[in-house]
């Protein structure tokens, strides 16, 4: 019988076999199966160990945090933070075993839906390189299931955490928000009080006063006031060791970011072409503007469904992102086990056409790196063209996604979790 155990085991037996192939190909074979990124990690961490700065190795772009997290790799095996991030796999991979059996699943199923991501050899293999992603999925994952649990002050503290190891989970900020509403049978429901009808410009006061008290309540304060506290009592300790430093490579970099190096991201040659222009700074920062009206219509329209409301959120940024490596694929893939079961496409049909394309034109694209990479060619705007096509592909992907998926509320009108059937899968 499949059950959620013989799957998280089957997945760590996996990364282990993955991790240590990865030791021999790296002894005996030129192309290596590490991450030069976990090279990074590595370094930084030596320099924590020895009593210096992570920033002491460039490139590092993270918070301290996680250099002091990853010391062991300097004074116990040099493998120690492979083997963490393939912990954390496998506890996002718990996590959504745990969130599908909540919202009404069996533990059969659920344990099926949770291979999605133990299983997934993609996932397996960006963890065991050594990206340092499947951490703050961790995070993510863990926060909001402590929100579906209604343990608002933990979910709350361990937002603060994900988004402290990388701001790109600030973005969820909005569907919790939403979502709080509803987080308690004693919370108010969606619809916010009814305003007065007249337009006088005393009664346009009430309105707002109303409006404004609609949005605000004991759970949206509890989770703003203790999410931002962690963020900042974190961060605050950093800046007091680290200085500037710190807040520009570990947040600034990336707002300013500029990327020449080509990426699956449609922005890279615009950035690359203008790279030492003054233009390529107001180029990267206008990226910011369409990704940034899309997450936040998303989040916002899908909110009361946090999880599906995350996908999609993540969804888009990854793809309207000025720069895109396979790594960030895993930050939405954690999600698509738990809201897959409410989608209308089935699987094994209409699913492995979305998954066609999402590969089909990365393929493409990889195709002209290589072309770039090791036969020297000049593919720049192939690349380019490439970069495009896959944008449309996932604008298209997520389209058909949001257009068979079934919004469930997280929380029913009794504030409990809501376990409405599953979405019977489309011929």
């Amino acid at each position: 019988m499949l059950t959620a155990r013989n799957v998280l085991v089957g997945g760590l037996l996996l990364r282990a076999g993955m991790l240590l192939y990865g030791l021999w190909q790296d002894a005996n074979m030129t192309v290596k199966y590490t991450d030069i990124d976990y090279n990074v990690f590595s370094d930084a961490a030596r320099f924590v160990w020895e009593g210096g700065s992570p920033y002491q190795r460039s490139t590092y772009r993270y918070t301290p945090l996680l250099a002091w997290v990853l010391t062991p790799n300097a004074w116990l095996h040099p493998t120690f933070g492979k083997w963490l991030f393939v912990a954390c796999d496998c506890v996002v991979g718990a996590l959504v075993a745990r969130i599908v059996q909540e919202r009404g699943m069996s533990e059969q199923r659920a344990a099926a839906y949770s291979a999605l991501w133990l299983l997934n050899p993609q996932v397996a293999n960006i963890s065991t390189r050594g990206s340092a992603e499947s951490v703050v999925c961790a995070a993510v994952m863990a926060a909001l299931y402590a929100i579906q649990r209604r343990q608002i002050v933990l979910g709350s503290m361990l937002f603060g955490l994900a988004v402290h190891l990388k701001i790109y989970p600030i973005i969820y900020a909005l569907p919790l928000l939403v979502v709080l509403d509803r987080s308690a049978p004693e919370a108010r429901l969606i619809a916010p009080p009814a305003w007065p009808k007249a337009s006088s410009s005393g009664n346009n006061k009430i309105k707002s006063g109303s409006r404004l008290k609609g949005w605000v309540n004991a759970h949206r304060v509890c989770f703003f006031i203790v999410s931002a506290s962690v963020f900042f009592l974190l961060s605050t300790a950093m800046y007091c060791m680290y200085g500037q430093e710190f807040v520009h490579e570990t947040y600034l970099y990336h707002v300013a970011r500029k990327d020449h190096r080509h990426n699956y991201s449609m922005w890279f040659l615009p950035i690359y072409l203008t790279f030492r222009s003054p233009a390529s700074v107001a180029m990267g920062l206008l990226s910011f503007l369409p990704q940034a009206v899309v997450v936040a219509v998303l989040g916002f329209a899908y909110g009361q469904d946090l999880y599906f409301a995350a996908f999609a959120q993540t969804f888009a940024f990854v793809a309207y992102n000025k720069v895109c490596t396979a790594q960030y694929f895993m930050w939405y893939m954690c999600f698509l086990p738990v809201i897959w079961p409410y989608n209308s496409q089935r699987l094994v049909t209409k699913g492995l056409v979305l998954l066609g394309v999402w590969f089909g034109t990365q393929a493409l694209y990889l195709q002209q790196a290589y072309r770039l990479e090791f036969l020297g060619e000049n593919t720049f705007a192939p690349l380019w063209l490439a970069g495009l096509v896959i944008f449309a592909a996932n604008n298209w992907v997520l389209q058909q996604i949001i257009a068979s998926q079934r919004v469930v509320p997280l929380f029913g009108p009794s504030g409990h979790v809501s376990s409405q059937p599953l979405v019977k899968k489309s011929q």
